[in-house]
């Protein structure tokens, strides 16, 4: 573009820095927003409860067949030893993926209290 082209602030249009605007977002839409995130963080702080649960049960039954399958030396003790591991280490990603989504959800929920603070300034 050549320099000579300007816009209306009188800076050549490919020197002219253009700043981003938000979008003004109503406050009811912001507390609808942070009620929803509010009660997704309740639904998943009770779903950690029961992972957590359910991952400390299945980890003492890998930890039993573990033992079962140092001491028995057999394939099937092995199998199931191996199959119990499993099952506690999928528990232990989805553990992981829920306290992942409840750090996000509670970012979230800080910037629109941010907003929210912002706007009654």
């Amino acid at each position: 573009m050549p320099a000579s082209v300007h816009s209306g602030d009188g800076l050549p249009v490919h020197h002219r820095q253009v700043a981003p605007k938000l979008a003004a977002v109503p406050r009811s839409s912001i507390e609808r927003r942070l009620s929803g995130v509010a009660e997704r963080l309740k639904q998943l702080r009770g779903e950690l409860v029961v992972v957590d649960e359910q991952l400390a049960h299945l980890a003492d039954a890998a930890d039993e067949m573990r033992l079962r399958a140092l001491v028995s030396e057999t394939p099937l003790a092995d199998r199931e030893h191996h199959e119990a591991e499993r099952h506690a280490d999928a528990m232990r990603r989805r553990r992981a993926e829920v306290v992942a989504t409840i750090a996000e959800l509670e970012a979230a929920q800080d910037e629109l209290l941010d907003r929210l603070v912002a706007e009654r300034r």
